[in-house]
């Protein structure tokens, strides 16, 4: 797989893989929670401001570099996609397991439950 290439996932394969996506996750949400606090105190004028943003981005940057080379598709700040080659099975962090699913067209507004589209469409990926 070519650098920062998605990945075509089935269910197993995602859920064997999930532990390890939220376990970066919440350590990169812990590591960028203080920085964010600091940031929120910080008058805009602060000298100290630019390095704290620096900081900031460091540590969202290497979150979404790791997502990245699992061939997940990155979203937002702790939103991921697992591509189906049919679609996404959606997760964003605190969620405790990927339950949700949206088209390629679609998004994290029209997510979907994921057991409701399996027993609907019964797709590939989820066998």
């Amino acid at each position: 797989m070519a650098r920062d290439e998605t990945r075509v996932f089935t269910l197993a394969e995602a859920e064997a893989l999930f532990p390890l996506v939220r376990a970066i996750t919440e350590a990169a949400w812990r590591d960028l929670d203080p920085v964010r606090r600091k940031l929120e105190a910080m008058a805009p004028v602060n000298p100290q401001i630019h390095e704290i943003e620096q900081q900031y981005e460091a540590i969202v940057k290497r979150w979404m570099a790791k997502m990245t080379r699992l061939g997940l598709v990155v979203k937002g700040l702790w939103l991921v996609d697992f591509d189906t080659g049919d679609g996404y099975l959606c997760w964003k962090f605190p969620e405790l397991k990927i339950a949700q699913y949206h088209g390629y067209h679609e998004g994290f507004t029209t997510r979907r439950p994921l057991r409701e589209v399996i027993e609907e469409l019964d797709p590939d990926w989820a066998h």
